[in-house]
């Protein structure tokens, strides 16, 4: 129970990252387009004598520009960075990660098993030292007192993503390893769905994978 509620915790929050990230690129992108309009209408108006044309756009030009939204780059930055972190340890439960896998397709039997257990433990490894080193750095710049240009927020709790989805990551990988050692089973992504394959090019990937 425990693993489903944080597998569907990590869904959930890779889903609403997303969305907001969307949100805020389009509301961005139309403010800064409609203050293009309303300036081009200011313009227009001037050169053929419409002064009521021009005054309108002008004050829709003043109420649109007091809407200040140079925060949204930056949060949108940021919350790719915790998308990106977590999306990472999802990857690694689905097996969707990129990976070149041409040497352990041609092993068979205890050598492809010993092979895949080695990479594994060195997911293990590295995920587990980026999440000390990680942490570490989010402790001194806490002690810093460094806050972002924009939003003014502690950068530390930006950086925590880094630790964060570092510690989850490990932990699938661990999961991963334990899962394929006592059954023999890994995760992949299933090419049968991935649109633009052909029929043959479809056979030859699940057959790799059979």
């Amino acid at each position: 129970m425990i693993l489903r509620i944080l597998d569907r915790l990590e869904e959930t929050l890779i889903s609403v990252l997303m969305a907001a990230a969307v949100v805020l690129i389009f509301v961005a992108v139309l403010h800064r387009y409609s203050l293009g309009v309303a300036s081009d209408l200011v313009g227009y108006g001037r050169s053929h004598d419409l002064p009521w044309l021009a005054n309108a756009a002008r004050e829709v030009f003043r109420s649109i520009n007091s809407l200040k939204l140079t925060w949204a780059q930056e949060t949108c930055i940021y919350l790719f960075i915790w998308m990106a972190k977590f999306g990472a340890a999802y990857g690694v439960r689905q097996g969707i990660h990129v990976g070149v896998d041409i040497l352990v397709e041609r092993l068979h039997g205890a050598a492809r098993r010993r092979l895949t257990l080695l990479a594994m433990s060195g997911g293990i490894l590295f995920t587990a030292v980026v999440l000390v080193i990680s942490a570490e750095f989010v402790w001194n710049v806490r002690l810093g007192g460094q806050l972002s240009p924009d939003l003014e927020m502690p950068m530390w709790l930006i950086y925590l993503a880094v630790p964060l989805g570092s510690a989850l990551m490990c932990f699938r990988f661990i999961q991963a390893f334990w899962r394929y050692f006592t059954t023999g089973y890994i995760a992949h992504h299933d090419h049968s769905t991935v649109d633009g394959l052909d029929d043959e090019a479809k056979d030859l990937a699940e057959g790799g994978h059979a």
